[in-house]
């Protein structure tokens, strides 16, 4: 059987599924070592889910007063040594239950609070430091580049082509598919695994994700809002 490159799958069980991709995402949470464990048996990699600047959890001194919209999480400060703490932690914590590796999400701090950069490469450091010798995956972060190359192995251009709106999934604008082509020209110079991650729900649209993912030589995987997909 012929692996696919990548999964990622929000929801729990379905290791049978799982055993068909050579990498895959996961909630640590929804997980036991013994199940990450036969995955590891299965040759599959594991990684565990990392917010690196939302928290879903309950208030905690770190966390601003502004959230997500689109999800309801509290943005943080990146900084903040409890944090740093936290994260960290999590961090220590899924590679002893069995994860292979991390997938840091949440990056795109240049977007909102663009002076916490540094202390999110900080903390993207601080993790590497904690998890090493683990995988580590990036979602987007393209504000960290080219520091972010020399810490993670793999990166993922999360809603390369196409994305989820109010409206139902669709494809970004030509303007938009422009830019994001010239990020990714700029990815391939890096010596990086690199992945998309898209949302759609018709096969039309993931025919084009998946094509448009090839000719800029990332690896895809398309799926819907809520990951649901194994």
């Amino acid at each position: 059987m012929q692996r696919r490159p990548i999964c990622f799958y929000y929801g729990d069980g379905r290791l049978e599924e799982l055993t068909g991709y050579l990498r895959v995402v996961l909630q640590p949470d929804f997980y036991q070592p013994a199940e990450l464990s036969y995955l590891a048996d299965q040759g599959v990699q594991t990684l565990g889910y990392l917010s690196l600047s939302e928290d879903q959890g309950p208030p905690a001194p770190w966390q601003r007063q502004e959230r997500n919209p689109d999800w309801g999480g509290a943005f943080v400060q990146v900084g903040h040594p409890l944090w740093v703490a936290h994260v960290v932690g999590a961090a220590k914590d899924a590679i002893a239950r069995g994860f292979a590796g991390l997938f840091l999400d949440t990056l795109n701090v240049e977007l909102t609070y663009p002076e916490d950069v540094p202390h999110l490469i900080t903390l993207v450091a601080a993790v590497r430091e904690e998890a090493q010798p683990a995988y580590l995956l990036a979602n987007r972060g393209f504000g960290m580049l080219p520091r972010l190359a020399e810490i993670v192995d793999g990166i993922v251009f999360e809603s390369f082509s196409a994305r989820w709106t109010d409206q139902g999934y669709a494809p970004w604008p030509p303007d938009v598919l422009e830019f994001h082509a010239q990020i990714a020209e700029q990815l391939l110079q890096l010596e990086l695994d690199l992945y998309s991650l898209d949302y759609a729900d018709s096969p039309g649209l993931t025919d084009f994700a998946e094509r448009r993912a090839r000719q800029f030589g990332l690896q895809s995987f398309v799926s819907d809002r809520a990951l649901s997909r194994a």
